[in-house]
């Protein structure tokens, strides 16, 4: 029999494999950091310094936590229903789009917490309008929606500095960008919550969105395993074949599945355009909508998993710019090597530990 089939408890299968697979990255990543001459150990306490070590530290590192969440979600969304969404990145630019068409509508004429329903919606609508191109070629047409995200990621980059260049620029000025919202158009800093645990945010963008982020989680865990459209996407995603002959239609749930993905991944850009910057800009979105992909497998495509593997990115990219600045051997494209070994540990590899797992669990079953 094989070890694939084989059930594992829960605490094996979401707590202790992702645990070794991090393990196995931080060690080949401290080979790496040991090999161009630097302290594995020492980095490693510069890495957690720099991420909790500090108030602004942390709320930088909990920014980046909330843009992987909403990124991570998207792609656990569609992920159920057996589909690959690796357009989050392009989803994430036109919610962006929605988010700021909203505040620069509406900041002038009432507060942020009546602004941010609307933009909220606004964000996630246009993200999912983005995404249901592909829904419908994949539903319809049978085309591979890994191909199709693909290209509409390139095409709604630029559509993006088409508009911003053209359409949205300030009159007179040189910036691909919007004008500054009004306080009416952004989100607030959550300087309460940390002072909460006696911290200050300083100037870490940490903002609203995150609050956001964490509804969205629960919001996705019911959707999945409370309904029945739940039901029939993770149904879809085991065997379309057996779903299809169950009575699931195959067409409305895959673009159902998609536009709510796409949606979630709108709602990225909350927290760098109505958050951070107050303004829509080139390239925002910085490429959470790839990380999103390591988020969701490293996460086992579980909200809770996904809250805590994008906690897990925030900390290697705060603590990696801070690393970088403390240790000049270790550049810029180290962190990002060190980012690739974690994803390619907790993410490509998530099987490689299980079939040893599978045989010392039933040796201990047995004992």
């Amino acid at each position: 029999m094989s070890t694939a089939s084989v059930p594992l408890p829960n605490w094996i299968t979401y707590g202790l494999i992702p645990l070794l697979n991090l393990l196995v990255a931080f060690f080949i990543s401290g080979l790496v950091v040991w090999w161009i001459g630097e302290n594995p150990l020492q980095a490693l306490r510069l890495l957690i310094e720099g991420s909790l070590g500090r108030g602004d530290a942390i709320g930088f590192t909990l920014f980046y936590t909330t843009s992987f969440i909403f990124t991570g979600l998207s792609v656990a969304v569609a992920f159920h229903a057996g589909l690959f969404n690796i357009g989050s990145e392009g989803q994430a630019y036109l919610g962006g789009l929605g988010a700021a068409l909203v505040a620069l509508t509406l900041d002038r004429y009432v507060p942020w917490y009546v602004t941010m329903p609307f933009a909220v919606i606004g964000a996630a609508f246009f993200g999912a309008a983005w995404a249901f191109i592909p829904a419908w070629l994949q539903a319809k047409r049978g085309s591979h929606i890994v191909i199709t995200t693909i290209m509409f990621n390139f095409i709604g980059a630029a559509l993006m500095v088409y508009l911003l260049v053209n359409v949205l620029i300030v009159p007179g000025k040189m910036a691909p960008e919007t004008r500054t919202f009004l306080p009416g158009g952004q989100l607030p800093k959550l300087d309460w919550l940390m002072a909460l645990f006696g911290l200050k945010l300083g100037p870490a963008p940490f903002n609203v969105s995150f609050l956001i982020a964490l509804i969205m989680a629960f919001l996705v865990w019911a959707l999945i395993w409370r309904t029945k459209l739940g039901y029939e996407m993770r149904t879809l995603g085991i065997s379309p074949s057996a779903a299809v002959y169950a009575g699931i239609p195959y067409a409305r749930t895959v673009i159902i599945a998609m536009l709510i993905s796409g949606g979630l991944a709108g709602m990225m850009a909350l927290n760098p355009v109505m958050g951070a910057s107050a303004r829509l800009q080139v390239e925002f979105v910085g490429g959470a909508g790839f990380v999103g992909i390591a988020v969701s497998l490293m996460g086992r495509s579980h909200p809770l998993g996904i809250v805590l593997a994008a906690f897990l990115f925030g900390i290697l990219y705060q603590g990696g710019a801070d690393l970088s600045f403390e240790m000049p051997n270790i550049t810029r494209e180290m962190i990002v090597v060190i980012q690739g070994l974690v994803i390619l540990f907790a993410g490509a590899l998530e099987y490689m530990f299980r079939p040893a797992m599978v045989l010392l669990y039933q040796r201990f079953k047995r004992a």
